[in-house]
């Protein structure tokens, strides 16, 4: 089975996390948040959305590396 070095790994697990924050902050868009905040609050509700986006994009991002490793891991079964 051929590893991927540190670095590589490394750079692999930066940029899908990058990529699922954007798909997370692009989804979260779609929410109307602003019925469920008290005005004048909008500074809370973007910090709100930036820590949504975070959350949910380090759970999927996880999930999706930990599967890619899996994977990477399944021929050493057989």
């Amino acid at each position: 089975m051929n590893v991927p070095d540190f670095g590589q790994i490394a750079l692999l697990s930066m940029v899908v996390n990058l990529v699922f924050f954007m798909i997370t902050w692009w989804a979260l868009q779609s929410i109307n948040i602003e019925k469920w905040l008290k005005s004048g609050k909008v500074m809370q509700a973007r910090v709100l959305l930036i820590l949504l986006t975070i959350a949910i994009g380090s759970l999927v991002s996880n999930f999706f590396l930990d599967y890619l490793l899996w994977s990477q891991q399944l021929p050493s079964l057989f």
